[in-house]
């Protein structure tokens, strides 16, 4: 089975998110699937069956926990996929038109992508945040809400996001896969900035989250006032992700560079 490494949400090698993407014949079993992301110990480990037909099954682990969405492994699957040319490309619907692209079937529903002058994008369902009274032990919030999977946390200034010093073990006893903490972009061409917490799914700190995006889109596009968005994941890393809402979905945009590829012998 090959194996390859991404850095994705970036142009870049060594910044944005890595994400191994393992490519399999058949369906496997998922204690296994789990142990290899536990062997990668990256954010997110994706799976992607490329034998039969229709929508190609795609799942998504962490070291720890299979997570119903990913966008930055989801990317990186797309990218390296485009790269070999072994995706089947399908007409799909998205962002106002119908275009040649690539279809997964996940845990969160069909996710169609497309790659166009160099950046992956994909159609994702949009997260609305509603206002929920958590505590995650953050002060001076103007917004706490949650989306499907995560708490989103938002503050008054893009520097409280930057140097933000999460209490780990507080954060991990909430009932949510992530908690995003955001504030408004402090940089020419940034709408908002971001950064994502994960220890309850084992990471600490999540380099990029392109799911964590559907639920900043939502949230930011009602604020600002535009379906067109730019944000920045402050991580160590960092990346950039470009966002597109269009009814009740979100077209995440980003790009990726292989590091690696391999194969793996268990």
């Amino acid at each position: 089975m090959r194996f390859f490494l991404v850095d994705a949400f970036t142009p870049s090698a060594f910044a944005g998110n890595t994400a191994a993407v393992v490519l399999l014949d058949a369906p496997a079993d998922p204690t296994w699937m789990q142990s290899v992301a536990a062997e990668f110990k990256h954010s997110e480990t994706a799976f992607v069956v490329t034998g039969g037909e229709g929508p190609l099954p795609l799942r998504w682990f962490t070291p720890a926990a299979e997570v119903d969405l990913c966008g930055h492994a989801t990317l990186a699957t797309a990218h390296v996929l485009g790269e070999l040319d072994a995706a089947r490309s399908v007409s799909v619907e998205g962002g106002g038109g119908r275009r040649v692209g690539q279809v997964f079937s996940t845990r969160s529903g069909e996710l169609a992508c497309r790659a166009e002058d160099g950046w992956v994008s994909m159609d994702f369902p949009a997260d609305v945040p509603v206002a929920s009274d958590d505590d995650p032990g953050i002060s001076d919030t103007v917004f706490v809400g949650r989306g499907v999977s995560d708490i989103l946390v938002v503050l008054g200034e893009a520097a409280a996001v930057r140097g933000f010093k999460p209490d780990l073990p507080t954060l991990a006893k909430l009932d949510t896969r992530c908690v995003i903490v955001t504030a408004p972009g402090d940089l020419d061409g940034i709408d908002f900035v971001s950064r994502v917490f994960g220890p309850a799914v084992g990471v600490d700190e999540d380099p990029v989250t392109g799911s964590a995006h559907c639920t900043l889109a939502s949230y930011w596009a009602a604020r600002l006032g535009c379906n067109e968005l730019v944000g920045e994941q402050a991580s160590e890393r960092g990346g950039i992700v470009r966002m597109t809402m269009f009814g009740d979905r979100v077209r995440l945009s980003g790009q990726a560079v292989t590091i690696a590829s391999g194969e793996l012998h268990v």
